[in-house]
């Protein structure tokens, strides 16, 4: 799976996926991920990629002419063969707060389906309006998306959330030893560990005793009667 991620701030990226699991996942080449800075795609000397609304209002809008430049330049690295080679196995996202809410099922269907995520970030009072034209007239499947009900300020963070949790998804992400909790008993099974007593203030935290059984079956029951 490759991940483009199209931004004006490129070094927010950094920190991020050069640690952990997705570092690994990169290291191990079971993904890869390119920051795309859009600014290298605009042809005036003050690298200025935004102008004012028509219309009036608040705010810059970013220009369609840069994202086309540069999603040409990821498009044309991919070299198809063929025109369903081209289209079918790549998706277009634009993050922007009016988009469809991102949940777990389009995270596992997109590590399935595609080879090839590209994430728009949009900034300021969003992205001119004419790029989501100009994507299906190039035949790309295309989703406006958001990852909650709430307004951020760029789409770097909800790009980094798109990544992570599609890649987990991707088989040796995880390593070995690991596996998707949610396809097991689902999200937000109670978990405990070390110590077994816990004491705060005098007051003592156990971990459940089942969970210190060594039934395998029981445990199992719990987890499932508890996921949330």
């Amino acid at each position: 799976m490759r991940f483009d991620i199209v931004t004006i701030f490129p070094k927010i990226f950094d920190s991020y996926f050069s640690e952990s699991i997705i570092k690994r996942a990169v290291q191990n080449k079971k993904i890869r991920i390119k920051i795309w800075n859009l600014r290298n795609f605009t042809k005036n000397k003050h690298k200025k990629v935004d102008d004012k609304p028509y219309g009036g209002g608040a705010g810059m809008v970013l220009q369609v002419e840069p994202i086309l430049r540069t999603l040409k330049s990821i498009l044309r690295l991919r070299r198809p063969t063929s025109k369903s080679q081209k289209t079918s196995d790549v998706l277009i996202i634009l993050l922007s707060a009016n988009g469809k809410q991102f949940n777990q099922k389009m995270a596992g269907e997109w590590a399935m389906k595609y080879k090839n995520i590209i994430l728009i970030s949009g900034r300021y009072e969003g992205i001119d309006e004419r790029i989501k034209k100009v994507i299906h007239d190039l035949g790309f499947k295309f989703q406006e998306l958001s990852i909650g009900p709430y307004v951020l300020t760029g789409g770097e963070i909800p790009a980094m959330a798109v990544v992570d949790a599609v890649a987990r998804h991707i088989p040796g992400v995880l390593g070995k030893s690991e596996s998707l909790e949610e396809k097991r008993y689902g999200i937000g099974v109670p978990a405990y560990t070390r110590p077994e007593i816990f004491v705060f203030k005098n007051k003592k935290y156990k971990v459940p005793d089942v969970l210190l059984s060594g039934d395998h079956k029981k445990i199992e029951n719990w987890r499932i009667k508890h996921k949330k």
